[in-house]
């Protein structure tokens, strides 16, 4: 697995200047901002596989392509520590309060001996991957090319793109203890609800889920208790798979406290 590059003590990064992660490598010595020949091919992959009536030939060589983007992402995320992914908004720029709250996260994970993975991008993904990597953590993203292409942020440890929403997604869960969800949009709550399905349908763990800043999502919960839960589609406990608070301190300490969380791992 990609190591950290160890900071020079006698040329320590400013804390508001991006690291310097050129010299990162991943196992096959590309440049973590280099697009590996594999993610050449494979762009457009996606639209061109969800189109409809497609023959059954063109189905199965994206079948493979698929196999062998998850195949890529499997072996490059061989994590040695446990980890946390953050969801978030990527429309939240630095001297927002909510890319405050995601660098102190970040930071507070980072310190608790949590490796953070986001989506890669900016906002509050890069201010989770920034607060970390400012710890002496280490800070992982799994990026998606996208047609206006989302660039990786500039304070990864080293990360890795996909061209499909779906395998990246796997990746993001699969290599989690916990999951944090900052405010954002419908990227953001496609992340949170699959999450949240794969735990209700004991596909996964019942992992710790967090939301911050409460307020933003207070409508969220009252649609959830007053519809939802109120109709039936949910089941009341159900709504207890979140747990919401507006402190990096008590997301954190939820994680470790939990009874299917990583503080066994930490």
């Amino acid at each position: 697995m990609a190591a950290n590059t160890p900071r020079d003590p006698e040329h320590p990064e400013s804390s508001d200047s991006p690291p310097d992660t050129r010299a990162h490598h991943d196992r096959v010595g590309e440049s973590v901002f280099e697009k590996p020949q594999l993610l050449e091919e494979l762009m457009g992959a996606e639209r061109e596989f969800l189109t409809p009536r497609r023959t059954r030939q063109d189905d199965v060589e994206s079948a493979v392509r698929v196999f062998l983007e998850m195949l890529r992402g499997l072996e490059f995320l061989d994590l040695d520590r446990p980890t946390v992914t953050l969801f978030g908004s990527a429309r939240f720029t630095d001297g927002h309060p909510y890319y405050a709250l995601a660098r102190e996260l970040g930071r507070t994970l980072a310190e608790a001996g949590f490796a953070v993975m986001t989506g890669a991008g900016p906002g509050l993904m890069e201010a989770a991957n920034r607060g970390a990597q400012e710890a002496g953590g280490l800070s992982i993203g799994a990026n998606i090319l996208l047609p206006k292409e989302q660039k990786p942020n500039p304070y990864l440890d080293y990360y890795v793109e996909f061209e499909h929403f779906f395998v990246r997604k796997v990746m993001l869960v699969k290599h989690s203890c916990a999951f944090v969800f900052m405010p954002g949009g419908f990227g953001t709550l496609d992340e949170v609800f699959e999450t949240l399905t794969l735990i209700q349908t004991h596909k996964i763990e019942a992992f710790p889920v967090v939301g911050m800043v409460t307020p933003f999502w207070q409508t969220l919960i009252d649609f959830l208790r007053d519809g939802l839960v109120a109709a039936g589609t949910i089941n009341p406990d159900e709504i207890g798979l979140m747990d919401f608070t507006d402190s990096a301190e008590e997301a954190v300490n939820y994680i470790l406290e939990h009874e299917r969380g990583c503080s066994n791992h930490a």
